[in-house]
């Protein structure tokens, strides 16, 4: 497995890219969690919480845009299998000490090939979305972050980040 980690999948012998055939593989449940965060000014962070954005309900529609993006993957990330997902959560939690938001975001199916790409996704989008519906108000937010912090299923096996 660790020389396995060591090789492009998606790059031929000749350096071209191509899909994987992912056909012989086993059907497994395979879960994904990815992670990230917006940086923001206090002010910003109030504004959202107490629902106060101009452009209406910034984190209810954040989660749906991370959902929604888990599900376009892709038709967004060339040779990405389209999947047929069974479940994609978004949470986002105030983090008072950052300040801003924290996003995680699960995808999950059962399936010949991982959802790590849908979860990072979600996670991604959700991010820009708070910008974009924040952004009057504060064009100073970051993104970062973003992170594979676990995954379960397939031939590769379990993975769990060891950082927190």
């Amino acid at each position: 497995m660790a020389e396995e980690a060591r090789t492009l999948t998606h790059i031929g012998v000749s350096g071209e890219a191509h899909m994987v055939d992912v056909g012989d593989k086993a059907e497994t449940v395979r879960i994904a969690v990815a992670e990230g965060f917006i940086r923001m000014a206090p002010e910003t962070l109030d504004l959202i919480l107490k629902g106060d954005a101009k452009k209406g309900d910034v984190i209810g529609t954040a989660r749906l845009a991370g959902i929604m993006a888990a599900k376009q993957t892709s038709n967004l990330i060339p040779l990405c299998h389209p999947l047929m997902l069974t479940k994609v959560t978004v949470d986002i939690r105030e983090d008072h000490a950052l300040p801003g938001l924290r996003i995680e975001a699960m995808a999950k199916l059962t399936g010949r090939t991982g959802v790590e790409m849908e979860a990072l996704t979600a996670v991604s989008v959700a991010c820009l979305t708070i910008y974009d519906m924040a952004k009057a108000a504060d064009r100073e937010m970051e993104i970062g972050g973003v992170r594979l912090a676990e995954k379960s299923g397939g031939r590769s096996g379990d993975y769990k980040r060891r950082d927190p």
